[in-house]
């Protein structure tokens, strides 16, 4: 069988020539080969989260760059996500997916044998490009190979694909960091890598759309321009100051970034991503949703392992197991929030979703204690789970309805950017938050530390347990003193995470998403599907 042969269905309601591949036994093999590769993608952007310490030793790494080595990954993957999946839909799939599995396959082997934290953030930003070549491309694959009556079924499959392999990432990870060391996180990648450019290259056939106009080159560059110079912004504003020089200029860049790219994409014959949509007020609500839900999540997400691996001393393995209430209520909840939607609303079920979001956070904020143990943890993490799990089905449900069936592509690349950018802000500033301050805290509890235990001891909390084994007489005040600083930081983190859903919440208030059908002829068309 010809990988590069599938045979041509009819063509569909909305223009685009239906592409599917006939042999049942083929397109199981393209399910497989393309939710291994996502698997590789999405198990990356939680396994570091558990090696927090491990990296600030070994690396002699602040808290802050610990931060940038695990975020410059997802930075690179939201700011590439669009532009690298519209050079698949152009150059061909199946090549665009090889080479970015080969690239991500790379990138994590220099990682796992990096002597320095300059170059596993070299290897980490080399990792989120070919992350931002595989996650859309696998999508893509699916709707341009499966029959109509097979796609939902396949891309149910593909989600939960995206949905799990997070879990599996961190506990894997877990494990590995326990019994052997942070550099075997990469090996699971790289296998998975592996298998899945063997089973793309027998199984996946290349197909690409043709298109009568010129790649949006513009708005790609504005699109990165905007997503790093805020991130950098969120990022560095509360370590080197809001006011500070390099922190302003990153600002500037995103704002002139953002500006550019909205001008630009309201001019460009086939834009990046057509900003009018988000006119449609779901969709806008939708978007803005997404965004900060998953973007408090990942930064509480982020700051959870440190907080029990180090304030609690527990392993990687209990740290992951203590994390499992609130994603699986989260899941259970996600599971509830459609019927519960049938019944009160989506906008009913979104704002108490995002409700006790915030009170999880208030609780997580308010409760916890160096001497309390879990149970000052469990009450806010299960709250806020919960909250979360309402709160995501009816904004992308939101995103989804807002457009009509055909355009059905777009809404889902615009629900990954937003989930991956969400994702991005929210370990940035939160991570930073925390960090900020833990040295604010820490550094007038220093006094009579000696000057080189002290410097040390504000790098971090992993930095300051490390240095206090060699301490003598000062080793229980720098362990108690980093200890109740990283609380300090962590409760500034949550109650900006209260903020954050408090403002969302009103927002919701105020621009309730509401379900319109998509005027008859309202579809500029889709560009036509060729098979090489």
């Amino acid at each position: 069988m010809n990988p590069n042969r599938p045979v041509k269905g009819p063509a569909d309601p909305s223009g685009a020539l239906g592409v599917t591949v006939s042999d049942a036994r083929q397109r199981r093999s393209i399910l497989i080969a393309v939710s291994v590769a996502l698997m590789a993608v999405i198990s990356s952007v939680t396994g570091l989260n558990v090696a927090q310490p491990d990296l600030a030793v070994d690396f002699d790494a602040s808290q802050s760059t610990v931060l940038w080595i695990i975020n410059i990954y997802i930075l690179t993957l939201a700011a590439l996500l669009l532009p690298l999946g519209a050079v698949g839909d152009r150059w061909g799939r199946r090549p665009v997916l090889l080479a970015g599995l080969a690239a991500f396959g790379v990138a994590n082997a220099v990682a796992g044998l990096a002597p320095s934290a300059e170059v596993m953030l070299v290897a980490r930003s080399l990792s989120g490009i070919g992350a931002a070549m595989i996650m859309p491309v696998t999508l893509a694959v699916i709707t341009s190979t499966f029959p109509e009556k097979e796609r939902g079924r396949a891309i149910g499959v593909w989600t939960a694909v995206a949905g799990g392999g997070g879990l599996l990432g961190m506990f894997l990870s877990a494990i590995l960091v326990d019994v052997a060391n942070w550099r075997f996180l990469f090996v699971l990648p790289i296998a998975l890598v592996l298998v899945a450019v063997i089973m793309v290259r027998r199984s996946v056939p290349d197909s690409r759309e043709a298109s009568q106009h010129s790649f949006d080159t513009v708005g790609s560059l504005a699109s990165l321009l905007a997503v790093v110079g805020l991130i950098y912004f969120l990022h560095e504003g509360p370590e080197k100051g809001w006011t500070a020089p390099g922190t302003v200029i990153s600002l500037l860049i995103g704002v002139v970034g953002t500006v550019g790219f909205v001008a630009w994409e309201l001019r460009h014959r086939a834009p990046l991503l057509d900003v009018r949509l988000f006119r449609e007020r779901g969709l806008a609500t939708g978007s803005v949703a997404l965004l900060a839900v998953f973007g408090v999540q990942a930064g509480v997400s982020v700051v959870l392992y440190p907080f029990f691996q180090t304030v609690f001393g527990w392993s990687g393995l209990l740290s992951t197991a203590a994390i499992l209430p609130m994603a699986g209520l989260m899941m259970v909840a996600s599971g509830l929030a459609p019927r519960l939607a049938e019944r009160v609303g989506a906008r009913a079920t979104m704002t108490t979703g995002v409700f006790l979001a915030g009170a999880g956070l208030a609780l997580l904020a308010t409760l916890v204690s160096v001497d309390g143990g879990y149970l000052t943890v469990l009450p806010g993490m299960i709250v806020m789970g919960t909250g979360m799990g309402l709160s995501m089905p009816p904004a992308t449900e939101a995103i989804t309805s807002a457009l009509p069936r055909e355009r059905q592509g777009v809404a889902s690349a615009l629900n990954d950017v937003t989930r991956e950018f969400g994702t991005a802000i929210g370990v940035a500033l939160l991570g930073a938050l925390l960090s900020a301050s833990y040295r604010s805290a820490i550094t007038p509890t220093l006094d009579g530390v000696p000057p080189d235990l002290a410097d040390t001891a504000r790098e971090g909390i992993a930095n300051a347990l490390e240095a206090a084994d060699g301490a003598g007489v000062h080793a229980q005040t720098l362990v108690r003193a980093a200890q109740d600083s990283f609380v300090s930081g962590w409760q500034t983190a949550m109650w900006a995470g209260v903020a954050l859903m408090a403002v969302l919440f009103l927002y919701i208030l105020a621009r309730r998403p509401r379900r319109s059908a998509p005027a008859a002829g309202s579809d500029t068309g889709t560009p036509e599907t060729v098979v090489s």
